[in-house]
C-alpha cells in the first residue's frame, strides 16, 4: 500500500530523477531553434513539491494535496502545467485516503491524464499526453488482477517507456529529428524516480550540490553598477588545423572583451568565461578556432533586478492590490525595450519572461495580484506560457481575470492599441483577439544544434527565420533571411523591426533600410530597440 510518507519519498526521488536528467531532456526538443527548456520546465515544476515536502508528515491525502497545490502554483510551460494538472487529477481521487492499493492508484492516474486532456484545447498524439494514457490504460487493465504495488509500477513503468518509444510514430516531427517526445521522457523519468523508492533504491540522489545556507543579499548593490552585462560561457571543438597562433589570439581577445575572464585550453576543446556587453563578438570570435558544442549567454542586469524583486517579495508577505481602476494589464516580456513598450501602452505589471524564461503559474498570480483594477487582462506572448497564464486565473478570486492568447510579442501589442478604456468588457475583448489575430510575427535567430525539421537539415549556428512560430526559412547569414521574410510582409500596412540584446544600434539600422529595399516604395518600417534575448530581430506586420 501507499501512504503519505511513501508517496512523500516516491515525489522526492522524482523530483530528484528530473533535475539530473533536465539537460538530456532538453537536447530531445525537436524545434531547432534556442528554446529546448522542457526539462528545465518539468525540474521546476516538480522543485516547488520537494520544497514543501522537507518536512511533511502526514498521510496520503494531505501529502497528495499538497503535492497537486505546489506543482500548481509551481508550473512552468506547456508540459510543467500539463504535470500539474495530472498531480492534480491524482490528488482528487485519493482525497479522504490514508493509504492506496493498485486499484485506487490506478483510478487516480486516469482521473490524472482525464484533467491533463481537458486542459489541451487539441491534444497532439505521439507527446507526454500520449505516455499518461497509455500508461494509465495499463495501471487500471493490471489492477484488476494484481494487488502487488511494486509489480503494478513495474508494468505501468514498462508501459509508459515502450509508449514513449512509439512517439516517433504517432509524430512525423519526432520521426525526422530521430528522437522521442521531450516530455514524455521527463514524465518516464518522474515516474522512474517514483519507483526508485518501492523497489528500495530509496530516493534518487541530487547529483548537483544542494544548499542550506542563506542566500547572498544584493539590494545594496545596484544593477547600474554591473559594468558588463552578459555572462558568456561556450565551448570550442578545435578544428584539426588550429596553431598555437590561433589559441592566443583567442586567449587575448576574450581578456579584452569584459572582466571575469576564464580560459581553459585543453586536447580536443576550449571553455571560456567572460562577462562581457557583446557576446556576439565573443562567439563569432570563437568560431575562428572550431565549431561551437555549447552556449550560455546570461543577462546578468536582468538576472540582479529579478534576485531584488524576488527578496523584496519575500520579505513583505504579498498584498492584493486594491482596485483603483476598472482595468489593468499582466504583460509577460523580456527585453528593456519590450518592457517599456508595454508600459508606455499601459501595462500595470510586467512579468519577466519569454521564449527561455518561461514563468511559473505563480509569478502571474503575484503579477496579477499586484494590479491595481478590478479587471485583469493577461497577456502572455507566447505560446508556452498561456497555460500557466489560464492556470493562474482559474486560481484568481478576488479579481476578474481575461487571458488573452497572444502567442508573440507583436500580437500583444496590437492587443494593448485595440483596448479602448471606455468600452465594455466583452467588446473590448473581442477588438483585442481580433486585433492580435491580424497580426504577422516574423523573427530571426539561429540554431542551437544540429537538426532535422520540415525535411530540412538545419546546421547549428545557421540563421532561421520564423513566420508566426514556424520555421520557415534556413539561411546562411541574416541578410538572406530578411530578404525571404521581405515577401511574407510585403503586403502589411504597418511594420515594426524590434533588434535584440546582441544587435548594435548601426546594425540593425542597416538591417532595417536592407529591408525596406526589398519592400514596395510606399511602406513605411519602424526600427525600436526591444533588447530582446535569443531573438536577433522580431518583426511586426499587419
Amino acid at each position: 500500500m501507499i501512504n503519505g510518507q511513501i508517496f512523500r519519498d516516491m515525489v522526492l526521488s522524482a523530483a530528484n530523477a528530473i533535475d539530473n536528467e533536465k539537460e538530456k531532456i532538453n537536447s530531445l526538443n525537436v524545434f531547432p531553434v534556442p528554446d529546448g527548456d522542457t526539462g528545465i520546465n518539468m525540474s521546476l515544476t516538480m522543485q516547488s513539491a520537494k520544497k514543501n515536502l522537507a518536512s511533511f508528515d502526514g498521510d496520503l491525502s494531505r501529502c497528495a494535496d499538497l503535492v497537486a497545490s505546489s506543482l500548481l502554483r509551481g508550473a512552468r510551460g506547456n508540459s510543467g502545467v500539463i504535470l500539474s494538472l495530472f498531480f492534480r487529477g491524482i490528488a482528487k481521487e485519493l482525497k479522504g485516503m490514508s493509504e492506496a492499493g493498485t486499484m485506487e492508484m490506478a483510478r487516480s492516474f486516469k482521473n490524472g491524464v482525464d484533467s491533463a486532456y481537458k486542459a489541451v484545447r487539441h491534444p497532439t498524439e505521439g507527446t507526454i499526453l500520449t505516455v499518461m494514457r497509455l500508461s494509465a490504460d495499463a495501471a487500471l487493465a493490471n489492477a484488476e488482477t494484481n494487488d502487488d504495488i511494486l509489480s503494478f509500477f513495474e508494468c505501468v513503468y514498462t508501459t509508459a517507456k515502450d509508449a514513449l518509444a512509439s512517439t516517433p510514430d504517432l509524430l512525423p516531427v519526432l520521426k525526422q529529428a530521430k528522437v522521442v517526445d521531450a516530455g514524455g521522457k521527463g514524465f518516464i523519468t518522474i515516474f522512474g524516480g517514483m519507483l526508485s523508492v518501492l523497489r528500495g533504491d530509496g530516493i534518487i540522489a541530487q547529483t548537483q550540490s544542494e544548499t542550506t545556507e542563506q542566500a547572498a543579499s544584493f539590494d545594496e548593490f545596484k544593477t547600474e553598477d554591473i559594468k558588463f552585462s552578459y555572462c558568456t560561457e561556450c565551448i570550442v571543438e578545435k578544428k584539426k588545423d588550429i596553431t598555437d597562433a590561433d589559441i592566443d589570439a583567442f586567449s587575448k581577445f576574450v581578456a579584452s572583451a569584459g572582466d571575469s575572464d576564464v580560459f581553459v585550453d585543453d586536447t580536443d576543446i576550449i571553455k571560456i568565461h567572460v562577462h562581457t556587453n557583446d557576446p556576439g563578438k565573443v562567439l563569432s570570435a570563437a568560431l575562428c578556432c572550431g565549431p561551437l558544442i555549447t552556449i550560455k549567454v546570461e543577462n546578468m542586469k536582468l538576472q540582479h533586478t529579478n534576485v531584488i524583486e524576488k527578496q523584496a517579495s519575500e520579505n513583505v508577505k504579498e498584498k492584493i492590490a486594491a482596485p483603483e481602476k476598472k482595468y489593468g494589464f499582466v504583460s509577460v516580456a523580456a527585453g528593456a525595450g519590450l518592457c517599456s513598450v508595454f508600459r508606455d501602452l499601459g501595462a500595470d505589471v510586467i512579468v519577466e519572461g519569454g521564449q527561455t524564461m518561461n514563468p511559473s503559474t505563480e509569478d502571474i498570480i503575484s503579477a496579477i495580484n499586484r494590479t491595481p483594477s478590478e479587471i485583469v487582462y493577461v497577456l502572455p506572448n507566447n505560446k508556452n506560457i498561456y497555460m500557466a497564464a489560464k492556470q493562474a486565473a482559474e486560481i484568481i478570486e478576488d479579481k476578474s481575470v481575461i487571458v488573452i492568447r497572444t502567442k508573440s510579442v507583436p500580437q500583444g501589442i496590437s492587443a494593448m492599441l485595440a483596448f479602448d478604456e471606455s468600452a465594455e468588457v466583452e467588446e473590448n475583448t473581442e477588438n483585442m483577439i481580433s486585433a492580435k489575430d491580424g497580426v504577422l510575427t516574423a523573427s530571426i535567430t539561429f540554431a542551437a544544434r544540429d537538426s532535422v525539421f520540415d525535411n530540412n537539415e538545419i546546421h547549428e549556428g545557421q540563421y532561421l527565420g520564423l513566420v508566426n512560430g514556424d520555421v520557415r526559412y534556413v539561411e546562411n547569414n541574416c541578410e538572406d533571411c530578411i530578404d525571404k521574410i521581405a515577401s511574407d510582409v510585403s503586403d502589411s500596412s504597418c511594420i515594426t523591426v524590434f533588434y535584440g540584446a546582441d544587435i548594435k544600434e548601426e546594425e540593425a539600422e542597416k538591417m532595417c533600410e536592407h529591408l525596406k529595399s526589398k519592400l514596395p516604395e510606399d511602406k513605411e518600417v519602424v526600427l525600436i530597440n526591444g533588447g530582446q534575448p535569443v531573438y536577433f530581430y522580431l518583426i511586426s506586420a499587419e
